[in-house]
């Protein structure tokens, strides 16, 4: 059901890039890999870690986890160049920091 439905959102984007965002925080690492394949199979561009909005965001483990199945997007909590950099290093394909950009402009 999930992957039809991922798959009429990507249909309905055309040429544009679709993230599917999931709540990380919330599920078990199994319900996170099947989240990765269904993200893949259903042909979405890539898979967002968080809203930012539940009980947590983008973890390093997540974004190891995850680069093994699926292009990631790491958002939620990314608060220091840091971490942006290891998250970067440890595969993921885009971050989701709006923070950075309010330190950037205090800088």
């Amino acid at each position: 059901k999930i992957i039809e439905e991922i798959r009429l959102l990507k249909k309905a984007c055309g040429d544009r890039i679709l993230k599917v965002i999931v709540e990380t925080c919330l599920l078990t690492e199994e319900e996170k890999i099947r989240m990765c394949r269904a993200v893949t199979d259903a042909g979405a561009d890539f898979i967002k870690t968080s809203t930012g909005f539940s009980t947590g965001g983008a973890t390093f483990e997540d974004v190891e986890l995850f680069k093994k199945h699926v292009k990631i997007k790491a958002a939620g909590g990314i608060a220091s160049f840091d971490d942006a950099e290891r998250f970067l290093s440890l595969g993921a394909d885009r971050l989701g920091t709006s923070r950075l950009i309010k330190i950037m402009k205090e800088e």
